[in-house]
């Protein structure tokens, strides 16, 4: 067997991919193989209608989706609101607040 056996199935996919490429830039349009039903259908200026399975499914992940973020807010405030006590603002100065004293004009 020879050492380049491996290389057999990549020319084969290779050979497929070149003669699609040279059919398309010879002109040729190739084959698309969309499927017919998996497309919604256009709506020109006007909402698609959900159908009652996607209403349900939505609700149900929207609500399993705040139901973890409310949790997690619940349990580990800290990772939103941080890891530090707040500093008491009546405790600072004048001078730190920037407040020129009463005597300066």
């Amino acid at each position: 067997m020879s050492a380049l056996t491996w290389l057999v199935p990549f020319s084969r996919v290779g050979g497929r991919l070149f003669r699609g490429y040279r059919a398309r830039a010879a002109g040729g349009s190739g084959v698309r193989h969309a499927a017919g039903g998996a497309h919604a259908q256009p709506y020109y200026r006007a909402f698609p209608q959900p159908t009652r399975y996607e209403v349900i499914r939505a609700e149900v992940l929207s609500g399993f989706m705040w139901f973890w973020i409310l949790w997690h807010f619940w349990h580990d405030s800290e990772a939103v609101l941080g890891h530090f006590t707040y500093p008491d603002p009546s405790q600072w100065t004048d001078e730190e607040l920037g407040i020129p004293p009463d005597d300066e004009d």
